[in-house]
């Protein structure tokens, strides 16, 4: 039996299992595509797994109201696969303060996956309502998976991690198409590409030239890697004059980073690792022009205490500003009790004066804020970072002037994976400053993860992107996506870089996600014709 007669028979297979195969196929489908997500990076399995979702919705037809309900579940089933190996690092999260929060692990971990699945289960019967029997319904399975992945980015405050798009991510010349086309650009070529083996299995009768699709999905990834080939010569790293800087991973557990009573411990830590020789030409912190502390760094309001403000004046020579998450008290009057608090970034001078505040837009559900709070509290619920009330948001995106510097725009955690919601229009910064703490999640793939995500901005954008990390990984990236310098997860140290420059602002960073928008819509009316 010849290898297309075996592909042909598996594919029938595959139309016509029903019942537990059916779910079973879907589910291990799922599971597989998530490989494709950093830290493994194995994209070409989604030449498999997509062609068997063509072939699942395929089969689905034979079902009520035209197949819609049972792709609609096919597609929930291939989802859940992909959502729970892809975000068990988040169960992480709940083990820092396991006598509180372990019993809702399970719930993360499963109950997270399958409300995404529903995004994947709309994907799947949106492309089962304008179906067609011939090569096109590889065009309307990644328009409508598109379209779901782009309202899982926004529908309640949104989460877009790990969308099928970052398949086209690695290697860095495949990534550079994002700047035309973002994200959900990718999402869409991703899915069309990888779909495409699909119609080797049709008939003469159902498509003449069963191997145009996957012909035209071969030569699109060749144009795609020649295209950042060329981008990536015509961009060398280039660095700011008389900008150094020195990201310090102090790598601090949990359970240490939130205790106050272990602030003088904390403090010491921060101040010795910054000031740490890297070398027999090094003089510690005085090298760098600008200090880059985590996210959330102290287990303490900084500006309201003098002793840690004094130390890092002490830490900081003329002519270095620090850079800073912190969380911060809201301006009340002496004497009031705080309850809520944001999670921002200080800007702060050698003499100890504070530049400039940043507070966090982007809150993390169930991290940061509970929905529906003051119910949630009074049933007992507190999220992760039991502060009552949740965090309090920030108002706006904005950039920060920085003294001998390009503007910077500053990002806090998971706010550097929304794309498009990183710039400011009008306000274009010099770069971006990515304050995170990963070390929620252990060492899994989730930092990875995050990384691959925070990268790509800086691709869509044209912008650097530097990020420090309180576990890892803290990188430097320039403003095509090569990774200057890189402290891994796991470690303790500083990383002293040069800034790389920016560059022109891209066509996305100019169009945002119209261009995708485009490529999705014309799909749509191609099938829907192609149908009728």
């Amino acid at each position: 039996m010849s290898i297309m007669s075996s592909f042909r028979t598996a594919g029938l297979a595959v139309i016509l299992s029903w019942g537990w195969k059916r779910a079973l196929i879907a589910l291990l489908a799922g599971a597989a595509s998530s490989l494709a997500m950093a830290p493994f990076n194995a994209w070409p399995v989604l030449f498999v797994t997509f062609p068997i979702a063509i072939w699942l919705i395929d089969g689905a037809g034979a079902g009520r109201l035209g197949g819609v309900p049972a792709a609609a579940l096919t597609g929930w089933l291939f989802g859940f696969g992909y959502f729970v190996p892809g975000l068990y690092w988040i169960g992480n999260a709940f083990l820092v303060d396991a006598q509180t929060f372990a019993w809702l692990m399970p719930f993360a971990v499963i109950g997270l996956p399958a409300y995404l699945a529903l995004f994947t289960a709309f994907g799947f019967a949106l492309a089962r309502v304008i179906w067609t029997k011939d090569a096109s319904r590889i065009l309307a399975l990644a328009a409508a998976l598109t379209l779901a992945e782009w309202l899982r980015g926004h529908i309640l405050t949104g989460f877009p991690w790990n969308a099928f798009g970052y398949a086209l991510t690695e290697p860095l010349a495949l990534a550079q198409t994002a700047s035309l086309i973002g994200l959900w650009g990718l999402t869409f070529l991703s899915v069309a590409i990888f779909a495409s083996p699909a119609t080797l299995i049709d008939g003469r009768n159902r498509n003449r030239r069963p191997w145009l699709a996957p012909a035209a999905a071969l030569g699109l990834l060749i144009a795609m890697g020649v295209y950042g080939v060329v981008r990536l010569s015509l961009h060398p790293t280039e660095f700011v004059d008389k900008v150094k800087l020195r990201i310090m991973q102090p790598n601090l557990q949990q359970d240490v980073k939130f205790n106050y009573s272990a602030k003088a411990a904390v403090m010491q830590k921060y101040l010795s690792l910054s000031d740490r020789s890297t070398g027999p030409q090094s003089t510690g912190v005085r090298d760098a022009t600008i200090l880059i502390w985590p996210e959330s760094a102290f287990p303490f309001f900084l500006a309201r205490e003098a002793d840690a403000m004094a130390q890092i004046a002490d830490l900081l020579p003329k002519g270095t500003i620090l850079i800073t998450g912190s969380v911060r008290a809201p301006d009340l009057p002496p004497g009031t009790r705080i309850t809520r608090a944001y999670n921002s970034i200080y800007v702060i001078d050698h003499d100890g004066s504070i530049l400039s505040i940043y507070d966090k837009l982007h809150l993390v559900p169930f991290g940061e804020f509970l929905p529906f709070q003051s119910l949630m509290e009074k049933l007992g619920f507190v999220q992760l970072t039991k502060v009552q009330g949740g965090f309090i948001p920030g108002t706006r995106r904005k950039t920060i002037a920085l003294p001998n510097a390009p503007r910077v725009l500053p990002l806090i955690c998971y706010e550097a994976i929304f794309p498009g919601d990183i710039e400011t229009r009008g306000d274009r910064p010099g770069w971006i400053v990515n304050l995170t703490n990963d070390g929620w999640f252990g060492i899994s793939t989730g930092p990875h993860q995050h990384l691959q995500q925070a990268r790509l901005r800086a691709i869509e954008e044209g912008l650097p992107l530097v990020r420090a990390a309180n576990t890892g990984i803290s990188v430097v990236v320039d403003s095509v996506g090569r990774i200057v310098a890189q402290l891994d997860l796991g470690l303790e140290g500083v990383l002293d870089s040069r800034l790389p420059s920016a560059i022109p602002p891209t066509p996305y960073a100019r169009a945002g996600d119209i261009p995708a928008a485009i490529m999705a819509a014309f799909a749509f009316i191609f099938v829907i014709r192609r149908r009728r």
